[in-house]
C-alpha cells in the first residue's frame, strides 16, 4: 500500500516543482509584422459580445490583423449586437454559419469556416467566454516566434465563484502541471503529450493545414487537444504557456454547467473506456487514498496528502487560484470522479446550447 501511493505522490510531486520552475509566461512583446487572423465563434453569446469585442479592439502592436466573427446561428440576439458593435470598425466582420452538416459538432464546423473565409498567415481562435489584456495576442506571438514553434496554447486563467467551480476548475491546469513534463513536451514528436486549451490558441496557417485543418477533428468535442496532437503528429511543434496574466476565462457558472460541460466531454478524454478507468484509479490514488490512509492514523498518509496539496498550491500560485482551495482536493478528486463516471452512463445525451453532443 505504501508503495501504490507513494510512487505516484513522490512522481507528481516532482514534475510539479520542474513546472512550477520552467512554465514559459509570455512576458516580452514586439510589433508583429505577420498578418494575422483572429478567429471567433459565437453562438448564443449576447451576453459576452460587448466585453469581447471591447478587448479585441483595444489589442496593440499587431500590424496587420483581421477579426472575423462567425455566428454560429445564433437564437438570441448575438448577431444583432455583434453587427452593431462592429459597426464602422474596417478590420473586424462578422459572416452568418451553414447549416451543421451530419458528422460535424458546432464549434468545429464554425472554425472551418472561419478559416476558409480568413488569409492570415497565423490563425488565433478566441472563444466568447475569454477576456485578454491589450498585448495578449502580441505577447503569445512574439513568445510563438521566439521558441520556434508552430503553435502556442496560452492557458488562461480560470475564474470560479461558486463552491462547484473552485472544487473543479483548479483540476483543469493541475492535471497538466502535476503529470507533464512540459520541458519535453514541447521538443517531443509523441502525440501524447499535447497540451492545449482552445479558449486561446495560435497557431501557424501552414501548420494546421498541413494537419488537416479543423476538418480533422470535426467530430471531437475534445477539439482544443486532439487538433494539438494531429499538429504534432504531422511535424510541427508546440507548447501550453502560462496565460494567466494575459487572459482570464469563467468557463462554467452553476453545478448544472459543469456537469454538462463535463459531461459532453469527459467520456472522450482518456481514449477507450480503460483511460478512464486508469484516470479513475490514479484519482483515487493520488487524492482521496492518502487522506483515508492518514484518518487510520498511519503518519505517512499526512506526509502524501500534503505533497499531493503542494502539487496543487504549486499549479494554483502559477494560475493565480486561490491556494486555500488547494486542501479540498480529496474532495476535488470524488467530484471528478463522478463526472467521469457521469460523462460515460450519459454519452450521446448530453445537450449543449441547444445541440445534443
Amino acid at each position: 500500500m505504501f508503495l501504490l501511493i507513494a510512487t505516484p505522490v513522490l512522481l507528481i510531486t516532482l514534475i510539479s516543482i520542474i513546472n512550477f520552475l520552467t512554465i514559459i509566461e509570455p512576458k516580452s512583446s514586439s510589433l508583429t509584422e505577420e498578418f494575422i487572423s483572429v478567429i471567433l465563434p459565437v453562438r448564443n453569446e449576447a451576453a459576452n459580445i460587448h466585453e469581447l469585442v471591447a478587448c479585441l479592439k483595444a489589442q496593440t502592436q499587431l500590424e496587420s490583423v483581421e477579426f472575423i466573427f462567425l455566428d454560429d446561428n445564433s437564437e438570441d440576439e448575438t448577431l444583432s449586437l455583434l453587427e452593431s458593435e462592429l459597426a464602422g470598425l474596417s478590420d473586424f466582420r462578422v459572416i452568418k454559419g451553414a447549416p451543421l452538416p451530419h458528422g460535424w459538432i458546432g464549434k468545429t464546423w464554425a472554425l472551418h469556416q472561419l478559416l476558409q473565409a480568413s488569409s492570415g498567415e497565423i490563425i488565433v481562435s478566441i472563444d466568447a467566454d475569454v477576456r485578454i489584456t491589450s498585448d495578449a495576442i502580441s505577447r503569445s506571438l512574439t513568445s510563438l516566434k521566439n521558441l520556434g514553434l508552430d503553435f502556442v496554447s496560452p492557458y488562461p486563467r480560470q475564474l470560479t465563484q461558486s463552491l462547484a467551480e473552485r472544487l473543479i476548475q483548479p483540476l483543469l491546469q493541475w492535471s497538466w502541471m502535476a503529470t507533464l513534463p512540459l520541458a519535453i513536451a514541447k521538443k517531443t514528436s509523441h502525440p501524447s503529450m499535447a497540451v492545449a486549451n482552445g479558449q486561446f490558441f495560435i497557431v501557424r496557417r501552414n501548420a494546421l493545414l498541413l494537419a488537416g485543418g479543423y476538418k480533422s477533428v470535426k467530430s471531437n468535442v475534445l477539439d482544443d487537444m486532439f487538433l494539438a496532437r494531429n499538429l504534432i503528429k504531422s511535424g510541427s511543434h508546440g507548447i501550453v504557456l502560462n496565460g494567466a496574466s494575459i487572459a482570464t476565462c469563467r468557463m462554467y457558472s452553476s453545478w448544472s454547467q459543469i456537469e454538462s460541460g463535463y459531461g459532453k466531454s469527459l467520456n472522450r478524454a482518456f481514449g477507450p473506456i480503460v483511460g478512464s478507468i486508469f484516470a479513475i484509479v490514479f484519482l483515487f490514488i493520488t487524492g482521496i487514498a492518502p487522506i483515508v490512509v492518514a484518518f487510520t492514523g498511519a503518519s505517512w498518509g499526512w506526509i502524501a496528502y500534503s505533497l499531493v496539496v503542494v502539487t496543487r498550491m504549486l499549479s494554483a500560485l502559477r494560475s493565480k487560484g486561490r491556494i486555500i482551495d488547494s486542501l479540498a482536493h480529496p474532495i476535488s478528486s470524488i467530484v471528478l470522479i463522478y463526472l467521469i463516471v457521469y460523462s460515460w452512463l450519459k454519452r450521446g445525451t448530453i445537450e449543449w446550447k441547444g445541440r445534443t453532443v
